[in-house]
């Protein structure tokens, strides 16, 4: 993603058609991710796909947000201010380890 240093990590909401609170998630994940400038993607668990990347993120409850391979919340609606906050956090821990491998790749070439 532009603006980052690096390939942004994906914003996912694993959802499932009987989950009450799953519009809501979806939608607050929407937000922050457009905010943010993230890539944004809805897993629906009723699927096989989707069911297989959940047990992938040990995610067995919706709604549940995760951000690259690092889950945020499982089974439960999260506010919008603290999404934000969360994904920020894991973020600045993404932009360091990124600027870390590209100074490490930097350095192989002298």
């Amino acid at each position: 993603m532009e603006g980052f240093g690096f390939k942004a990590p994906e914003l996912k909401v694993f959802t499932m058609p009987t989950c009450s609170s799953c519009p809501a998630a979806k939608q607050i994940a929407i937000e922050v991710a457009k905010k943010l400038g993230l890539p944004y993607r809805e897993v629906n668990m009723n699927t096989q796909e989707g069911l297989a990347e959940g047990i992938a993120h040990q995610i067995m409850s919706t709604p549940s947000i995760v951000l690259g391979d690092e889950v945020i919340v499982v089974g439960r609606l999260i506010s919008k201010e603290r999404l934000e906050e969360e994904v920020r956090k894991r973020l600045e821990k993404w932009r360091a380890r990124a600027s870390s491998e590209k100074r490490d790749e930097n350095l192989g070439r002298c």
